[in-house]
């Protein structure tokens, strides 16, 4: 039987600019895949616009970490070496790696060039508050530390359609790029009137050349790294069209197995739906809303009524293309999302991702190792790794929930018998002390189980027709389970 997936988002915000990232990750690959950990996704592996850009800020799609540009030969995270030396590692471990893409916009362009503009309203792009004029925009890219190797194709004003700064006059805003077919793309998110633009240089998904160029580029970087899968950022500015194009073409490449995850932030489930509609369900989804209710119920303490945490959530309506997360690297503290989700109610937020049967659960670094910058915060390793454990090794088989009280919910899964000792029980109060009486079967009868978050310190023996009653703190969670030695 296949054990439980668990997907660890590897790196924060704040991870050291000093290139040691990939041999970190080399490093610690025998740790994560014996915590459980079955994939990594990485940072963006691409050059940036110095050697401190997280990734975000992409500007050479080819740069791996290869050339000299941008002040550096290596990447925030590392050389190219590192990266295949990482990635080996990981795969010799049997850990999947999923690349960061980032596919919205290109920065740290290379030269200016003077083009015809309009600008629009930031909080309403459909919305010209200039006639047409020119600027000075830093939109080409000629890539002179890479020269043409593995790509001859030059970027400038004609693969973009908007830009947000006027080296002329040094000038922010939001600039519309005017010439031939130039035009916001229609098939993107809806906020601000039209979202196709997010920020630098916003690549032209209307332009055949550049569909044609980011679609080899996706091919040759799969290719190279021989990497399981994508998380694709900001999809919610790009074309819906290309997006499904762009899977259909990196699937047929590297086989239907290739992984992708969606970066869809939109809390609204009914917007995330009609997305995975348009695209055919070619890709999977972060579970925003679950994130935002898992968020509110840490901002509302007891006060949240527990039986609806998995109300309108992705993971509730399309459970097969849901990724679920606690928090990431947009939103932790200070963080262009920001909404981080309390620490007293962190260790429940894991245990309502990692011990349920639905979703692909994601382990964020930050969580775990914790968050560096100047407001760091300790990581929590100590109360993940319990639930990891129990994910690996317990939670598995049918599963029952008891979602009948405001501040008192849990669940039960009944175990297999491919894995031994497989089962658990997991109660989550936001309340005061609570109990649930559950059902793990009868097959567990005579069982004394302890709590695997040892916030717990008695034991229960498992009565004959398969129930118990399993207690749990205020505030906190507990996971019983049949634990590898027995207890008296």
């Amino acid at each position: 039987m296949k054990r439980n997936h668990t997907m660890m988002q590897f790196f924060e915000w704040h991870v050291e600019s000093d290139g040691t990232h990939w041999n970190r990750l080399r490093d610690s690959v025998s740790e994560l895949k014996e915590k459980g950990i079955t994939t990594v996704w990485i940072p963006p592996v691409t050059k940036g616009q110095s050697d401190k850009d997280t990734g975000y800020g992409t500007y050479d799609l080819y740069d791996l970490g290869e050339f000299d540009q941008k002040g550096s030969v290596r990447t925030k995270y590392g050389t190219k070496q590192e990266l295949v030396d990482a990635i080996t590692a990981c795969h010799d471990h049997g850990l999947a790696v999923y690349v960061d893409l980032v596919m919205n916009h290109k920065a740290g362009a290379d030269e200016t060039e003077k083009i015809k503009v309009i600008e629009v309203d930031g909080e309403n792009r459909t919305k010209d508050i200039s006639k047409p004029f020119e600027i000075e925009a830093w939109t080409k890219f000629t890539f002179p530390g890479r020269g043409d190797k593995y790509s001859s194709f030059k970027w400038n004003a004609e693969h973009f359609n908007g830009t947000d700064y006027d080296a002329r006059n040094s000038r922010n805003g939001v600039f519309r790029i005017l010439g031939e077919n130039k035009h916001w793309n229609e098939n993107v998110d809806n906020e601000f009137g039209n979202y196709d633009y997010l920020m630098f240089a916003n690549i032209d998904y209307n332009h055949p050349q550049v569909k044609k160029e980011m679609i080899s580029w996706g091919k040759w970087l799969a290719n190279t790294l021989s990497c399981n899968g994508y998380r694709l950022d900001a999809i919610k500015h790009i074309n819906h069209d290309f997006i499904k194009e762009f899977a259909t073409e990196m699937m047929k490449e590297r086989g239907e197995d290739f992984y992708m995850v969606g970066e869809f932030w939109n809390p609204e489930l009914s917007e995330c739906q009609q997305f995975l509609d348009t695209i055919d369900y070619k890709i999977d989804l972060f579970d925003v809303s679950l994130h935002y209710k898992l968020r509110a119920a840490s901002e509302a303490g007891k006060s949240f009524d527990l039986r609806t945490i998995f109300k309108d959530t992705l993971v509730s309506s399309h459970p097969q293309n849901s990724v679920t997360f606690v928090d990431n690297h947009d939103s932790q503290p200070h963080e262009a999302l920001e909404s981080w989700v309390k620490d007293w109610f962190k260790q429940s937020a894991y245990a309502l991702i990692l011990l349920r049967q639905d979703g692909y659960p994601v382990v964020f670094y930050g969580d775990y190792y914790g968050i560096g910058g100047s407001e760091p915060q300790a990581g929590k390793q100590a109360a993940i790794d319990p639930l990891l454990y129990a994910r690996y090794h317990k939670a598995y088989g049918k599963q029952e929930d008891y979602f009948d009280h405001p501040n008192t919910i849990g669940w039960v899964r009944q175990g297999v018998e491919e894995i031994e000792r497989s089962g658990c029980a997991v109660v989550i109060c936001n309340g005061d002390n609570g109990e649930k009486r559950m059902c793990v079967g009868e097959h567990h009868a005579g069982e004394v189980w302890v709590d695997l978050t040892n916030t717990r310190e008695e034991s229960i023996t498992i009565e004959e027709d398969g129930f118990a009653t399993f207690p749990a703190n205020g505030g906190s969670v507990s996971v019983w389970a049949y634990p590898e030695i027995d207890v008296e």
